[in-house]
């Protein structure tokens, strides 16, 4: 059993990580800790730094500068690439073509010196893993994209990696195999219990698969927490809008409570979550947001605040509920109904007070 000492060691302690390329600024000032067996997602647009910072743990870039740089408690800071114990999978597989697919996934241990028939036990034991039992000797050209990419992940995972370093791994995959990717990802990583770093532009893979969530902005982290913290409350204006909130608008504070604060919209009183650090003045521009599925329509006779009227302008079907927009004195809302609703109808909606959140402008 692992020792207390050890068991709160990070994996991963990356502190003040800067780096340049000529001029242009791709990490500035990141610090990241990751525990043993996290699975940690880097999140963020292209240009954000989040392959950047990836590539420095794997040691294929090194930084401009940097504090510290330590994985499993030792100092990497000048470590190059083949004597880290990560590995890297990248979107486009990077497999052997002439190599049966069992070759493919022994092939660093052959590198290691392991004996051929260990080697072989290894690479079928990581095959049945990922659902490949039975392929050892397919030719990897014979294999679909789903296929090549497990081929991928055992060839890494076969090496057992400190920690498991995952470039927009899917990306190259249809919808629907993504998809079933991201739960398999998953499911093979709680079985063995590794670290992974993931790194994606996509919020649903992120909110999906991750442990914790580093949402990246021009090189910087913009947000950090577990994925219900991004998609329910965002610190920012840009962590609101990368995450996908539909509904952002302009207001002002009125009074402030603690994290609770009261906003004038269009001459109406509404009450909120602050989710920033500094508290806002009152008196001070801010943004509302909240998600169309958190918007309610009204009980009959409800009367307080967090009420507006809306006149319904469009309406789609989804099947379960209608995507809808409206116009009401706030501002364009949009809004999912599991109600009928027509072209014109007016409603009379709730923006409940947990689910609408206060941020800086």
């Amino acid at each position: 059993m692992p020792s207390q000492e050890a068991s709160t060691t990070p994996i991963l302690d990356v502190e003040d990580v800067s780096h340049h390329y000529g001029g242009v600024v791709a990490l500035d000032g990141v610090s990241v800790k990751v525990r043993e067996g996290e699975f940690l997602t880097l999140l963020g647009s292209s240009g954000s730094g989040k392959s950047t910072l990836l590539r420095i743990v794997a040691g294929l870039e090194m930084p401009t500068r940097v504090r510290r740089l330590t994985i499993a408690g030792r100092d990497v800071t000048a470590v190059p690439a083949n004597h880290r114990n990560v590995t890297t999978v990248f979107q486009h597989y990077g497999l052997f073509p002439h190599m049966s697919v069992g070759r493919n996934v022994e092939y660093g241990l052959k590198v290691r010196g392991m004996p051929a028939r260990e080697r072989r036990q290894k690479a079928e034991a990581m095959l049945d893993i990922v659902k490949l039992a039975g392929f050892y000797d397919r030719g990897v050209q014979q294999m679909s994209g789903g296929q090549k990419q497990r081929v991928a992940l055992a060839r890494s995972m076969v090496l057992e990696p400190e920690i498991l370093l995952l470039d927009e791994p899917l990306g190259a995959l249809d919808e629907k195999l993504r998809i079933d990717m991201q739960i398999e990802l998953l499911v093979i990583q709680r079985r063995l219990g590794m670290t992974f770093i993931y790194v994606t532009h996509s919020q649903e893979e992120a909110l999906t698969m991750s442990d914790r969530i580093l949402l990246m902005n021009r090189g910087k982290i913009a947000q950090e927490g577990r994925p219900v913290d991004l998609f329910d409350r965002p610190n920012s204006l840009f962590s609101a809008e990368f995450m996908g909130m539909e509904n952002i608008l302009p207001a002002r504070v009125s009074a402030v409570h603690g994290d609770r604060v009261e906003i004038d919209m269009a001459g109406s009183l509404f009450r909120g979550v602050w989710t920033a650090q500094r508290p806002p003045e009152p008196g001070a521009t801010v943004m509302a947001a909240i998600r169309a599925e958190k918007i309610r329509l009204a009980r009959d006779g409800e009367t307080g605040v967090n009420l507006v009227d809306a006149k319904l302008e469009n309406r789609a079907y989804k099947g379960k509920y209608l995507d809808v927009s409206g116009s009401s004195p706030i501002g364009d809302l949009r809004l999912k109904l599991w109600e009928n609703a027509a072209l014109g109808d007016r409603l009379r909606l709730r923006l409940g007070e947990e689910d609408l959140v206060i941020l800086p402008a």
